[in-house]
C-alpha cells in the first residue's frame, strides 16, 4: 500500500500494533514480599479479586493417568474402554507397591509435615482468637469513649440547672483509670504481636526444612508493554499485595501510559473494569480491549513477559519490598537492552526496535 500506513504485523492469527505508544498489555503480577532463596516462584491469579497461587506442575512426561489411553487414535470404543479399565487396574494395584517400596524416611517426613502443618493450624487458630478478642475490646472501648463525652456534656448542663451529678473532676479521673487499663491493653498487644511474628518465622523455617513451602504475603507488580515494539513501561510495585485497590492501579496507569494511546489490553480483573480506570479511559481517550474469561492466553504479550520476569525474579533472592524495586529496577533494563528471539523484532532490542520505528 504505497502512501499509506504499513498493515499490522500478523503471526499465528495474532496481530500486533504497527506503531509504537499505540497499544499496551497490562497486567497484574504477584510476587512473595520475601524471597530469601533462590527457587521458581509460584504461578498466582489476582483476577477474581483474591489469590489464587497455583503450585508448581509436573511436566507431561513424568505424568501417567489411565485417561491417556483414549488419545490413542485408530482404535474403536469398546477397545479404549478395555485400555482404560486395563489401565486403572493397574494404577491401583501399583500403589500398595509404591507404598511398601517408600523410603524409610519417607514417613518420617510426612509425619514431620503433618505435626508442622496442625502446628500452623494451631497458631493461625490463636491468631484468629486474639484479633477476635480485640476487636470486641475495641469496640467496647470506642463506646466507653462516647458514654464519656455524653458524660461531660451532661455536666455542662447541670451546672446550667443546678442538677446534682458527677462532677468533671470525677469523670475525669474515671477517664485517665480506664486510660492506664487501655495502655495496658496495648502493651500487651505488642509483645503478643513479637512472640506471634517469632513463633510464625520459626515455624516457617522448619516447614522449609522439611520442604514445606509457604507464602503469607504478597506484592503487586503492574506490568506495561508495548504492543509493538515490546518495550516495557514500567514495573509499579504495590506492597499492599492482594489488596491493591483499582485506584492504586488506575493512578500507576495516568503516570505511566503514553499520551496517545489508543488501546489498552488487559483481562476482565476488578482492578481493570472498576470505575477508576473507566474514568481514566475517558480522560485519555483510549479503549479497554476486554479479553476472554479464562483465557490468559489472549493476553500472550503480558503473560510472556511475565513468565520471563518470574524466571528471571526466582534466580535472585530479596529481604525486603526496597531490595525488589532494586531488582525490578535491573529487570526493567535488562529487559529493554537485550536482544529478543522472534519473528516481530528479529533479534533486536525493544529499545533498539523502538529507535528504529521512530526513525521509520
Amino acid at each position: 500500500m504505497a502512501g499509506g500506513d504499513p498493515l499490522p504485523k500478523t503471526v499465528s492469527g495474532a496481530r500486533h500494533a504497527p506503531e509504537p505508544n499505540q497499544t499496551v498489555n497490562a497486567d497484574l503480577c504477584f510476587v512473595p514480599a520475601m524471597h530469601p532463596l533462590p527457587e521458581a516462584l509460584p504461578a498466582v491469579s489476582g483476577s477474581s479479586g483474591r489469590l489464587i497461587v497455583t503450585p508448581s506442575k509436573q511436566t507431561e512426561a513424568e505424568r501417567a493417568w489411565p485417561g491417556q489411553t483414549f488419545a490413542v487414535a485408530g482404535q474403536s470404543y469398546p477397545e479404549a474402554m478395555d485400555r482404560f479399565v486395563a489401565a486403572r487396574r493397574a494404577a491401583a494395584a501399583a500403589q500398595p507397591v509404591a507404598a511398601a517400596t517408600e523410603s524409610p524416611g519417607a514417613a518420617d517426613r510426612k509425619a514431620a509435615r503433618r505435626a508442622l502443618r496442625a502446628d500452623a493450624d494451631r497458631l493461625r487458630i490463636a491468631r484468629d482468637t486474639e484479633r477476635e478478642r480485640r476487636r470486641l475490646i475495641d469496640t467496647a472501648w470506642r463506646q466507653r469513649q462516647q458514654e464519656h463525652q455524653a458524660m461531660r456534656r451532661g455536666v455542662a448542663a447541670r451546672r446550667a440547672g443546678e442538677e446534682r451529678g458527677p462532677t468533671r473532676a470525677t469523670l475525669l479521673a474515671q477517664q485517665r483509670a480506664e486510660w492506664a487499663v487501655r495502655h495496658q491493653e496495648l502493651a500487651r498487644r505488642r509483645d503478643a504481636d513479637a512472640h506471634w511474628r517469632e513463633a510464625r518465622a520459626g515455624l516457617r523455617e522448619k516447614e522449609r526444612a522439611v520442604g514445606i513451602g509457604h507464602v503469607l504475603t504478597w506484592v503487586a507488580v503492574l506490568v506495561l508493554v508495548d504492543n509493538c515494539t515490546r518495550v516495557c513501561l514500567g514495573l509499579p510495585l504495590f506492597t499492599v499485595g492482594a489488596h491493591v485497590t483499582a485506584e492504586l492501579v488506575a493512578e500507576a496507569l495516568r503516570v505511566l501510559l503514553p499520551r496517545e494511546l489508543a488501546y489498552l489490553i488487559t483481562d476482565g480483573g476488578a482492578h481493570f473494569t472498576a470505575a477508576a480506570t473507566q474514568a481514566l479511559a475517558r480522560e485519555r481517550g483510549f479503549v479497554r480491549v476486554p479479553l476472554a474469561k479464562h483465557r490468559p492466553q489472549s493476553n500472550g504479550i503480558a503473560e510472556r513477559f511475565i513468565e520471563t520476569l518470574k524466571g528471571w525474579l526466582g534466580e535472585h533472592p530479596w529481604e525486603t519490598p526496597e531490595e525488589l524495586a532494586a531488582l525490578l529496577t535491573e529487570f526493567l533494563a535488562h529487559y529493554n537492552d537485550r536482544p529478543h528471539q522472534g519473528h516481530e523484532l528479529a533479534g533486536l532490542s525493544p529499545n533498539e526496535y523502538a529507535a528504529r520505528k521512530r526513525v521509520a
